[in-house]
């Protein structure tokens, strides 16, 4: 994976700097990130990883524009998200940003294809002709192209978050964050979820994703470690090496 050289002016396709979110409670003000600066590169796999309250859904939140930081700066793809007003942020959202969460979050009355056709709808990016192809075509992207009219109820985990995946490309965006995608799947349908987002890393997009997964980084680019809300390490992966 091909990383910035000294020199090379290319801008990251997402910069924190010097990032902190605080949260208020009857004891005072809850740091859950401190100080965060972190530079990402187009077509990376970043793991972010780290103990429960280290920080971690906090920074995916801040770089989706679902949360915003107490101070410093957040940008993606050239868009200053920290200073975007609530009325931009969900058009810029469905244009830049697609989020997997682990509990899929798939709505349980629509079917997987109305389902992935959503954030298109929302956008008004295609006509509704377009948008059912390209819906077809990610959902047999990711493999699950004859579940396209069941509900989710009738899939299983790993068949829901595959559609989860599907809805979050449908607006093609360059970023992919994915909060514990694995978490809600057993050990081999893990593998296969990570294996997934590491062939949408290959084929050019940025994936950002928080995971307890202990061999993440034989496909990471880089691995994230946060500790108390800060970035107590940043390592290259074997993705990197390879």
């Amino acid at each position: 994976m091909r990383r910035r050289q000294r020199g090379d002016m290319t801008s990251p396709i997402i910069e924190l700097r010097d990032a902190s979110r605080a949260y208020p409670t009857p004891d005072g003000q809850l740091r859950a990130l401190a100080g965060v600066t972190l530079a990402i590169d187009a077509g990376e796999l970043v793991a972010v990883v780290g103990k429960s309250g280290s920080g971690k859904s906090t920074l995916v939140n801040l770089i989706a524009g679902i949360d915003r930081p107490t101070a410093g700066e957040v940008r993606v793809a050239g868009t200053p998200v920290h200073a975007l007003r609530e009325g931009q942020l969900s058009a810029w959202r469905g244009r830049t940003v697609g989020v997997v969460f682990q509990f899929f979050q798939l709505l349980p009355t629509l079917t997987i294809l109305e389902n992935v056709l959503l954030p298109m709808d929302f956008c008004g990016a295609l006509p509704p002709s377009r948008a059912r192809d390209r819906a077809r075509s990610l959902l047999a992207r990711v493999g699950i192209a004859d579940q396209a009219a069941k509900l989710p109820s009738a899939l299983s985990g790993g068949q829901q978050q595959r559609a989860a995946i599907a809805r979050a490309l449908a607006n093609d965006p360059p970023v992919l964050l994915a909060d514990e995608p694995t978490g809600n799947l057993d050990s081999h349908t893990a593998e296969q979820i990570l294996d997934l987002l590491a062939h949408l890393a290959a084929a050019g997009k940025t994936v950002v994703t928080v995971t307890h997964e202990r061999d993440i980084a034989r496909r990471a680019s880089r691995v994230v470690t946060l500790v108390d809300g800060r970035v107590a390490s940043v390592a290259p992966g074997e993705a990197a090496r390879a």
